[in-house]
């Protein structure tokens, strides 16, 4: 049986089970409660701010613990809980990889049909950069509120959370001063840290205003300051040596990276595939490909198509490749694009994945194909909140064919 609530309802929950987005599952009368601020195991109170009318479930945020889960600590940051930025400060930096891996191996069970117990193994990897899960942002996204101050989003809100310093941001964007400075005329402020040279503020970006350059994978790359790079200092260098130990690209091999960007993979595939390889990497955002032909320009076997991936991939005369590295948006490939790949019969695809639920729908689809999920590894590129980063890869599976 379950009643009505109302938003500012208080409820006294006890907490189950982590799940995708950073909260916990409770249940109150029988209704699923979604609980911010909680870890599994608590007692929490907790003020009810969505209740929608299907009352299938509601959303709460945790307003008083009454008991405590062991792996519960002090947020390092005053802004914690109402700033949007870091939802897992609470939580110590063992149990917030420990909780990530839970919900990648449930996302993986609910919507890719692994078993339970197949990924018992997994863990989300620590990665090198920032001290103490703090310090590691390299790019931001300041918002501005209309008196013209820079500060962060609340969760689940547009409301502007007023902060003296961001203290997940890296050293280079923190002594650039933009929530001391004012922004009269601007709705945002992008701020970026790069491995080289100094630290940009631009308010309401545009391409064309600012370059930054990244050393990874023993390369240079020179690009927009609006174009996509990891937030992560040490996320370029993990995520290049992850899929290239994956794939284990042969030399002369025709590979092709499918959201490419500014050219991250296809520099270091080039070197892997040498000369009689071939790698064409596939983006649509000109910015990026522009980034991209700044910095790979040296490597003959790199061939860069502006083009939106599904187009590309039907362009005919494709039709084979070795390997395939796989790093779409946060709402994952999709059937159609997975159906190409797997028409191109490739050794393997390394799928680079921040967000579990979209790979797991894309391993369903290409389980459905003959295809089996063969590793997976997770990296801490966000600590202090709920996301991590995947690797991935897919290979026929030659019990079935």
């Amino acid at each position: 049986m379950t009643t009505t609530l109302s938003e500012d309802d208080p409820l006294t929950l006890d907490v189950g089970a982590v799940a995708h987005g950073g909260i916990c599952v409770a249940r109150h009368n029988g209704q699923v409660i979604f609980v911010r601020g909680a870890l599994p195991g608590e007692t929490v109170v907790a003020r009810v701010t969505e209740a929608p009318e299907h009352g299938r479930f509601a959303r709460a945020d945790t307003t008083e613990v009454v008991d405590a889960s062991p792996h519960r600590v002090t947020p390092p940051c005053q802004y914690a809980g109402d700033c949007g930025g870091c939802d897992w400060q609470f939580v110590d930096l063992a149990e917030q990889r420990h909780l990530k891996a839970e919900v990648i191996r449930e996302q993986l069970a609910r919507l890719a049909g692994e078993t339970p117990d197949r990924w018992a193994d997994l863990r989300v990897e620590e990665v090198l950069g920032g001290t103490d899960g703090l310090g590691w942002r390299t790019r931001m996204r300041f918002a501005v509120d209309p008196s013209g101050r820079a500060g962060l989003r609340a969760a689940r809100s547009h409301r502007v959370v007023a902060i003296d310093r961001c203290l997940i941001a890296a050293e280079g964007i923190d002594a650039l001063g933009i929530t001391q400075t004012k922004w009269p005329e601007a709705s945002e402020v992008l701020a970026v840290a790069p491995s080289i040279g100094r630290a940009v503020a631009l308010a309401d970006p545009r391409p064309g205003e600012a370059r930054v350059s990244e050393s990874a994978a023993g390369r240079t790359f020179t690009f927009d300051a609006t174009a996509f790079w990891q937030v992560h200092p040490g996320a370029a260098d993990t995520l290049v040596c992850a899929v290239l130990e994956a794939l284990d690209p042969r030399p002369k091999d025709h590979v092709i990276d499918l959201y490419s960007g500014v050219g991250l993979f296809a520099g270091a595939l080039a070197s892997a595939v040498g000369v009689g390889g071939r790698v064409d990497a596939v983006e649509s955002d000109a910015v990026a490909i522009q980034g991209a032909k700044r910095s790979l320009h040296d490597l003959a076997v790199v061939h860069l198509h502006e083009a939106r991936v599904d187009e590309w991939l039907r362009t005919p005369p494709l039709r084979r490749c070795d390997l395939v590295v796989l790093d779409p948006p946060r709402s994952g490939a999709k059937k159609a694009i997975i159906d190409r790949i797997v028409r191109l019969r490739p050794r393997a695809i390394a799928y680079v994945a921040c967000d579990p639920a979209a790979l797991g729908r894309d391993i369903a689809l290409a389980k459905a194909l003959g295809w089996r999920l063969a590793s997976l590894r997770a990296f801490d590129l966000f600590p202090m909140t709920h996301h991590a980063e995947c690797v991935a890869v897919l290979r026929p599976d030659t019990v079935r064919s």
